[in-house]
């Protein structure tokens, strides 16, 4: 068996906490693998107490043998102390995120975790801290010492597989940073993940345009042929199931969905409306091409409702979940 999962605690003002509790609480219904939270064993506590949940915790050390813990307690590895405040964020709060999230970092490093799942942090409330990253996803990679280019968002549920080609830069930077190079190494390193972390052997990608209808010969932009078509051309001679460039407005209907594994989106709420449309209690946010496995659950920190007892944790159950379905895949490789 793959070594347990570490879970970092995210923001302890936001749901993450709480989301954490009511996965252990699950953890028999769901059949989900061992995990620790890394994080404050006070704060957990008091997240479960807000859902109804009696959350007993063993505070650990030596994480040699969490399994052993995890039927009768969620083990917590302790790296700092904030208030539980749902809803209001604090500098100590977000200090605890960030620390969690490099000790759980940490863990998986040295082997004692077989993956990362991280919970949910407020990337402005990081920022204030002097968090010099845009998102976990960048500290992750450069924790792996990998450009940031070759770590790739994957967004995963039920119905729906999306990679947006560009994330987070505005919408009218997209045009100029989408190049052929950038979209055949992404779909790369999609496509080997697929086989290696998800079991598809043949992977099938979708690729979108990025104007109105692919803009339709040229009336509506060149991208297409210009930049988008050469990059499939490419994909196919390396030997890639590659198909498009499709118009966005027609790819994620029903009768088109099962006719590909993953959806490739030319920026981000290309990807991400359709698949919290479909998927939102229960979206996973991937991380694809690094040598640690590490998922997330595609929602933020959500302050409007923490300690309400109103958040599912259906999004955080399937992120543990996949993190654990590719953690043994990646065992018995």
């Amino acid at each position: 068996m793959p070594a347990p999962i570490a879970v970092s605690i995210g923001d302890p003002a936001g749901i993450g906490p709480e989301l954490i509790a009511a996965a252990w609480a699950a953890r028999a219904d769901q059949r989900l693998p061992p995990f620790f939270a890394v994080g404050n064993a006070a704060i957990l506590r008091d997240a479960a107490v807000s859902r109804g949940i009696e959350l007993p915790v063993a505070p650990v050390s030596d994480l040699s043998a969490p399994a052993a813990w995890f039927d009768s307690a969620l083990p917590v590895l302790e790296v700092g102390k904030a208030s539980y405040r749902p809803g209001h964020p604090s500098a100590a709060g977000t200090r605890l995120a960030a620390q969690a999230l490099e000790r759980a970092m940490a863990a998986v490093g040295v082997g004692v975790a077989s993956a990362l799942v991280t919970g949910p942090t407020a990337k402005a409330e990081m920022a204030k801290i002097g968090f010099d990253f845009p998102g976990q996803t960048e500290f992750v990679a450069a924790w792996c010492e990998a450009r940031p280019e070759d770590a790739v968002m994957m967004l995963a549920g039920p119905s729906l597989r999306t990679v947006p080609i560009t994330v987070h830069i505005a919408l009218a930077e997209v045009p100029n940073r989408l190049t052929r190079r950038l979209i055949v190494d992404r779909c790369i390193i999609v496509a080997r993940a697929l086989q290696a972390d998800f079991g598809i052997a043949k992977p099938r990608l979708a690729i979108c345009g990025l104007n109105p209808h692919a803009g339709e010969d040229g009336r509506m932009g060149h991208e297409e042929a210009r930049v988008i078509a050469p990059a499939i051309e490419e994909l196919r001679a390396a030997g890639i199931d590659a198909s498009g460039p499709h118009p966005a407005d027609t790819l994620f209907a029903p009768h088109k969905r099962a006719s590909y594994d993953v959806a490739i989106a030319m920026y981000h709420d290309q990807a991400l409306v359709p698949l919290k449309t479909l998927d939102f209690d229960h979206g996973v946010n991937v991380t694809l091409g690094l040598p640690v496995v590490r998922t997330s659950p595609d929602h933020g920190t959500a302050f409007d409702i923490a300690g309400k007892g109103v958040a599912s944790p259906g999004a955080m159950i399937a992120a543990i979940r996949m993190a654990g379905e590719i953690a043994g895949r990646r065992a018995a490789a």
